[in-house]
């Protein structure tokens, strides 16, 4: 089991920065790559940034690419997903997520575990 805590979500003003991190405990030695996901209100959750444990490897949808910058510290087993350059259509709830598997993947459903959220919300 792997245990995911975020933190570092707030109130922000458009065109302001916020940190988000996610702490990792328990079986973090299966971890191959971590996720960042975002869910807005009447919204499907979707994709935002991973990177690879090892290596430190990134991909990033489209919409954050420039803005946003994912990392790792390995000896925190933290994520961290830097925010810069926020914009309304931002707001949502953000989730980190992990993954076994072999390869970055978008999908949600291809992770196995879930942190429980951290609400980012941008105003105008």
């Amino acid at each position: 089991q792997v245990q995911l805590v975020e933190s570092g979500g707030g109130l922000v003003q458009a065109g302001g920065s916020l940190r988000l991190s996610c702490a990792t405990s328990g079986r973090t030695f299966s971890i191959t790559h971590m996720g960042w996901f975002r869910q807005a209100p009447g919204k499907k959750r979707e994709f935002v940034a991973a990177i690879r444990w090892s290596g430190g490897s990134t991909y990033y949808t489209d919409s954050v690419k420039g803005r946003f910058t994912i990392s790792r510290d390995n000896a925190k087993n933290t994520v961290y997903l830097q925010m810069n350059s926020l914009k309304p259509e931002d707001t949502a709830v953000y989730y980190c997520a992990a993954n076994k598997g072999d390869f970055i993947v978008t999908m949600s459903k291809m992770y196995d575990s879930w942190g429980q959220g951290t609400q980012v919300t941008v105003s105008s």
